[in-house]
This record gives structure tokens, C-alpha cells and sequence, in this order.
């Protein structure tokens, strides 16, 4: 049996919301290990100028605690 935990991470990017959520994997992989799967719950933009300058994602990451 397998015990797996969830955490939330917000994440951002100027390029998109794929980049954001890379993003936010990359930064929580140098500090969680054993990293299963992840899940978009919430995705924004910052607009300045009325143009879209960043994307932004809340991520739900699980991941396997040995």
C-alpha cells in the first residue's frame, strides 16, 4: 500500500499556462520527491495594458511518501 499526500502550489508564467504549471513542478520537485501526478484547479491572468502579462495556476501535486 501506497501513502500519497496533496499539496497546493501557485505557479506563474509570461509565456502560458503549460510553462506555469512546468514551472510549478520544476519548483516543487528540488524540495518533494517521489512526485505521482499533478492537476490544474484554478487558472488567471494578469492583465496590464490590456494585454494578458502572465498566466497563473494553482496546481494540486501528489506525491508518494516512502
Amino acid at each position: 500500500m501506497a501513502i500519497v499526500k496533496t499539496i497546493e502550489v501557485i505557479a506563474s508564467s509570461e509565456k502560458g499556462w503549460d510553462d506555469a504549471a512546468k514551472n510549478g513542478i520544476k519548483e516543487a520537485g528540488k524540495t518533494v520527491k517521489n512526485i505521482k501526478s499533478a492537476w490544474v484547479s484554478d487558472q488567471k491572468v494578469v492583465v496590464k495594458n490590456n494585454d494578458i502579462a502572465e498566466f497563473r495556476v494553482n496546481l494540486k501535486i501528489s506525491f508518494e511518501i516512502n
